[in-house]
């Protein structure tokens, strides 16, 4: 008899789009179970992955009675089910999944740090976080962040016994399929079509940014320096790709007022696939407050596309400076108007960067690759 893998998420979006693939791959030795809110959402993952599911109503909120509900329900679940490894992946997923998974015994206890939204709270939120974050290590029988930076910070926090700590491979949650984020499967024919329905002329130098738009990914920064570039380069576009999040981190007024009135800024909310998006691109500008290992740059990188990122964990381990890429400081308007002032008006420094792009990602981030050092460290934790 196979022993059981339990996968648990916030909600089932981080399953589908952060994780894709990985719990089909873990099936060859693996009994996987996917846990996570969004019941609908979460069994078209588990028909996508072929995997059993199991719905445990979660919020990002801090909502304690909801959260304690969900840890009891998730303890019944496990005290029954008898997994052999719990891995949890974001922060509400893994406060309830360990805490649930310490209470009924279950000997392996897993939780991937991909990020610390805490490093932007203050005063009593900020402690609150703090211990739950605490909370969450204790439990846990191994904590891997996703970069070599988060450890960092989560050892000068102190969250944790640094016994525990463990970044497996090169960093990344999931890796990059890089035959998947490959621009030579884009014509163009289809390139040119997408412009067309954009309003993207053939000699516009497009910057494009894919995540949440929200505060915390430095949208208003990006914004006013875009803001500032158009009004003396006349051939620049910026391609806004996700959702806004309004009642979790929203955007200044201003912001919002000028992403309506450019004509040069472009929205196209949230797409199920971004790479067409990326292929009409020339360069990315990520000018996030703070990531664990970002997926959007890994997948710009592997469609060719050099990254303008803040000098944050993560990004600047993805990104080495003037070789693919800008790296910035954090919360800087004036450098993200310089980067991108820089990469549209040479255009030999620009070539450079795009030719190492997809290389340094095809050599250190290949998803099989993440896929099976996972794997392995899962098979040497249970021998």
């Amino acid at each position: 008899m196979r022993n059981k893998l339990v996968r648990i998420t916030t909600v089932p979006i981080s399953l589908d789009k952060l994780l894709e693939g990985q719990l089909r791959f873990m099936k060859s030795e693996y009994d996987v179970i996917a846990v996570s809110s969004d019941k609908v959402y979460l069994e078209k993952i588990g028909k996508k992955e072929t995997v059993a599911t199991f719905h445990l109503e979660m919020t990002r909120k801090i909502t304690p009675i909801q959260d304690l509900l969900a840890v009891i329900k998730l303890y019944f679940f496990l005290k029954k089910s008898k997994p052999f490894i719990v891995h949890t992946h974001t922060p509400k997923a893994g406060v309830v999944g360990m805490l649930a998974s310490k209470m009924a015994g279950v000997p392996h206890r897993l939780h991937t740090v991909a990020g610390l939204p805490l490093l932007e709270a203050t005063g009593l939120k900020r402690k609150l976080l703090d211990f739950v974050e605490k909370i969450t290590y204790a439990c846990a029988t191994n904590v891997y962040p996703n970069s070599f930076g988060l450890l960092e910070i989560i050892s000068n926090h102190k969250f944790c016994n640094s016994a525990k700590l463990k970044v497996i491979g090169n960093g990344s949650s999931n890796g990059i399929a890089t035959s998947y984020f490959n621009p030579d499967l884009f014509t163009l024919d289809k390139k040119e079509e997408l412009r067309k329905i954009l309003g993207i002329e053939e000699n516009d130098f497009v910057f494009v940014f894919v995540g949440r738009i929200v505060k915390d990914k430095g949208i208003n920064e990006l914004i006013s320096a875009f803001k500032k570039l158009n009004q003396e380069k006349t051939n620049v576009k910026l391609l806004l790709v996700g959702d806004y999040e309004n009642d979790l981190d929203p955007l200044q007024n201003e912001t919002i007022a000028t992403i309506g009135s450019v004509s040069s800024i472009i929205t196209v909310g949230y797409q199920n696939d971004v790479r067409p998006y990326f292929a009409i691109s020339h360069a990315l500008v990520f000018p996030s407050y703070r990531e664990g290992f970002p997926n959007v740059v890994l997948q710009a990188g592997a469609m060719q596309l050099p990254a303008i990122v803040s000098d944050i964990n993560g990004c600047n381990e993805i990104i080495k400076n003037a070789v693919n890429g800008i790296i910035i400081p954090v919360k800087n308007e004036s450098a993200i108007f310089d980067a991108m002032l820089l990469l549209c008006s040479d255009a030999n420094n620009y070539a450079a960067l795009k030719t190492n792009a997809r290389q340094i990602i095809v050599r250190s981030y290949e998803q099989k690759v993440v896929w099976n050092a996972i794997l392995e460290e899962y098979n040497s934790i249970s021998n």
